[in-house]
């Protein structure tokens, strides 16, 4: 019916302006707000976990180990009957956990049988692909993309993951990870885009652009910025624990990616678990209200994290009961609650007893109906289970994943032993607890078929057929490695030409007590667990050459081996092609060209190791003879081949506060391979207001040259890139000396610079 027609029609009813694809969304939306009673509306602002995750866990979790749990829910006193009840009832607006397409469908076709037939919207963790959910294409972690410097890529991972999604009848992916990661304890590392507020910052919106294309179609999903915010700087590196963080670190270095998104069009926001600076993130009105939706314009809805509203109550201790924290969420700008049963009731209550405005409830089931519009959920509220697998898996995703897996793994030492000569090295040792496992998917994946995913050791006799590989198992649990498998190996290396070790972190979530990395898997030291180090030690004593292979999402303090081995391979967690990517970097098929998106400290005492630090971070050394540089710095990377920098040159001496500068730099493959560098820009204020750091990267290149090949890099500094808040906390540019740096890293001794002044 058209939206012009009269609002009553002949038989007096108001016509269901809500359902007509024709009418604008704001018509649709108003239509459909006055038609909801109450418990609808408060309903529309609730999640539950899926029917089968419930009945799953109810077997096999008691209600105390619910508590701590952040993966795995039900709801005592509760069955999945009651869930798929209220759904028909319309009390149901979103739903998590939800893993097969059958299962979405079925839980779709439970809420068009409610009164107003308003479609459930699917919220799944699709950090790095679909992955969670089995058949789907799983690409590498965003740590790794993150380290290819590849804004395009990004966006391309992005695209296909929405268009696997929907296939499943998923529409939501909570992601991206936009938080900057200062604290390699922290479990999360991997999920992020690294430490680098610019780098994040780009990483993060082509991804947010990627996700949700137009935000009209059915190839498009909701993205979901999180976690708002620095939840990444835990004051103990765990999850979840405080962050107390000035407000000038807030808006230099977490709020840009966040605010970014929010430009970008990003249509939700995830909440931290964390208390920032004494008010936890989900009840923070400064947060969520004044700076997020009044100073930055966010239009969509805000999302809370797993249960975290509770944890107002039960763990914060800021409101009494779970009716005040919902109160106080909700106040501050909460918008839907993951996730829980007792929320429906006592937010009702809350708006009959007067306390929340029925038109803050109205607030909230606006911005939630407006995306399900968008997403065209009213008009196609199933997916077709016959066209699934024709998008799922296709040729074109897996190429991408096998792409971006060969541009994310860093080369970070190399003694001329890489690349491996088939040759030279007929016979080669393989060992660890990554060397034959799934765990190369990294976190947020499920365990896929066998034939969808490539380990380490089957990408090896793939690369090189001719060699012989004597496989040395280690299984895949760090802590309970046997010794007496360490001793195989350590025999076996003396037998060999040449020894890979695949080491790390294990990271699968299907096994999750038994993780060192990921989610709520948090460490107080970066070192190898278990007797890994050992292992190391005893294979490189045969005497032969020793690799050594990293699998995991956090940065790892392996000095003994950057000391004593010719080569590490930094591989973080690449994905289902990961075994190819790896093999076809160490024989050499593949010339690696990534760069280090974090910084890798010596030791955990390091703690906080970041590249862009201030001025006196370091002004008296450790005692202890340990060193004040890290082990690998921010943007190393090495490469089979090698590249010149010259004639880096500033267009001009001297430039106003408003005006651009172009720094160019021509950079030269004087070596043999063709290759990609990554060359990155950074600046300081030399002197300041308030204190800046050393070196902030401001810009970056991806550069394809072959053999031999010369280009002139032009950077454009802009008035944008030379501001901070000053002491008074205004965004500006102060007049002084401008210092530029350019080169292959940001360690000083890669970088050339010159200086300009702004008048």
């Amino acid at each position: 019916m058209s939206i012009g027609l009269s609002i009553f029609s002949c038989s007096g009813e108001k016509p269901e302006i809500y359902k007509d694809p024709a009418a604008p969304i704001a018509a649709r939306v108003d239509d459909l707000l006055s038609r909801m009673t109450i418990e609808e509306k408060v309903g529309q602002m609730n999640q539950f976990v899926g029917i089968e995750h419930i009945k799953s866990n109810s077997q096999s979790m008691t209600a105390d180990e619910l508590k701590n749990n952040t993966a795995n829910a039900f709801y005592p006193g509760f069955t999945e009957k009651d869930i798929a009840r209220w759904t028909e009832e319309g009390l149901v607006g979103s739903f998590l956990h939800v893993l097969t397409l059958q299962e979405a469908n079925y839980l779709q076709g439970l809420a068009m049988k409610s009164r107003l037939q308003i479609p459930i919207i699917f919220g799944i963790d699709a950090i790095h692909g679909n992955a969670m959910a089995p058949d789907n294409t799983v690409y590498p972690t965003s740590i790794n993309l993150a380290c290819s410097f590849d804004t395009v890529m990004a966006y391309k991972i992005a695209r296909q993951t929405a268009r696997e999604m929907r296939a499943m009848n998923m529409q939501w992916t909570f992601n991206p990870n936009v938080e900057v990661a200062r604290d390699p304890r922290w479990g999360r590392v991997g999920e992020t885009f690294g430490e680098d507020p610019y780098l994040v910052t780009l990483m993060g919106v082509e991804s947010v652009k990627g996700y949700q294309g137009e935000f009209n179609s059915q190839e498009d999903v909701l993205a979901c910025i999180k976690h708002f915010v620095a939840g990444s700087q835990p004051i103990n590196g765990t999850n979840g624990s405080p962050s107390d963080i000035s407000v000038r670190t807030l808006r230099e270095v977490f709020f840009p990616p966040f605010k970014a998104g929010v430009k970008a069009g990003a249509g939700s926001l995830m909440t931290a678990h964390n208390e920032l600076n004494g008010i936890p993130c989900h009840e923070n009105k400064w947060l969520m209200t004044d700076v997020l939706r009044d100073e930055w314009g966010f239009k969509g809805f805000i999302v809370s994290d797993w249960m975290d509203i509770e944890h107002i109550h039960d763990l914060h201790a800021t409101a009494e009961n779970l009716k005040e924290a919902f109160y106080q969420s909700i106040m501050a700008g909460m918008d839907m609650h993951m996730h829980g049963v007792y929320w429906n009731e006592l937010v009702t209550e809350l708006v009959k007893e007067g306390r929340i405005p029925v038109s803050r409830i109205d607030q909230s089931v606006r911005r939630i109906l407006d995306v399900k519009f968008r997403l065209g959920l009213f008009e196609h509220p199933y997916a077709d289970e016959a066209q699934s697998m024709t998008i799922r898996l296709c040729d074109e995703h897996r190429q991408t994943s096998l792409e971006a897996a060969r541009n994310g793994i860093v080369l970070l030492k190399n003694d001329d032993v890489l690349p491996l000569d088939a040759s030279k090295y007929k016979r080669v040792m393989v060992t660890g607890i990554n060397a034959n496992d799934e765990n190369i998917l990294g976190d947020w994946s499920a365990r896929q078929k066998e034939e969808n995913v490539t380990t380490i050791l089957e990408g090896l006799k793939q690369v090189s057929p001719e060699t012989t590989f004597d496989f040395v198992d280690q299984g895949w649990d760090p802590r309970y490695m046997d010794p007496k498998q360490i001793e195989l190996a350590a025999s076996k290396a003396k037998q060999a030409d040449l020894n890979i070790v695949v080491a790390g972190e294990y990271m699968m979530r299907f096994r999750w007590t038994d993780r060192t990395d990921g989610e709520d898997t948090d460490r107080s030291d970066i070192d190898l667990v278990g007797l890994q180090n050992e292992l190391i030690k005893k294979v490189a004593a045969s005497g032969k050459p020793t690799i050594l292979v990293l699998v995991s999402g956090r940065p790892l303090g392996v000095s003994w081996a950057a000391e004593n081995l010719p080569a590490i391979v930094e591989a973080w967690a690449p994905g289902m092609y990961a075994g190819q990517a790896i093999a076809e970097i160490l024989y050499g098929e593949v010339n690696p060209s990534a760069k280090l998106a974090v910084t890798i400290p010596y030791s955990v005492g390091q703690t906080q190791m970041i590249y862009n630090h201030k001025p006196s971070q370091y002004f008296h050394p450790y005692v202890d003879n340990k060193p004040s540089t890290p082990l690998y710095p921010f943007g190393h990377g090495l490469s089979y081949t090698t590249y010149e920098y010259t004639d880096f040159k500033l267009a001009k001496e001297a430039i106003t506060p408003t005006e651009s500068i172009n720094a160019t730099v021509k950079v030269t493959n004087t070596g043999k391979r063709d290759g990609v560098e990554i060359v990155q820009l950074y600046i300081r204020d030399r002197f300041s207001s308030a204190t800046r750091p050393v070196k902030e990267l401001k810009d970056f290149a991806r550069v394809a040259l072959k053999a031999g090949e010369t280009k002139e890099i032009t950077f454009t500094i802009t008035p944008e890139k030379l501001s901070f808040y000053d002491r008074d906390m205004k965004w500006t540019v102060e007049p002084g000396e401008f210092i530029v740096m350019v080169g292959p890293s940001s360690a000083d001794e890669a970088l050339q610079s010159k200086s300009f002044i702004v008048k």
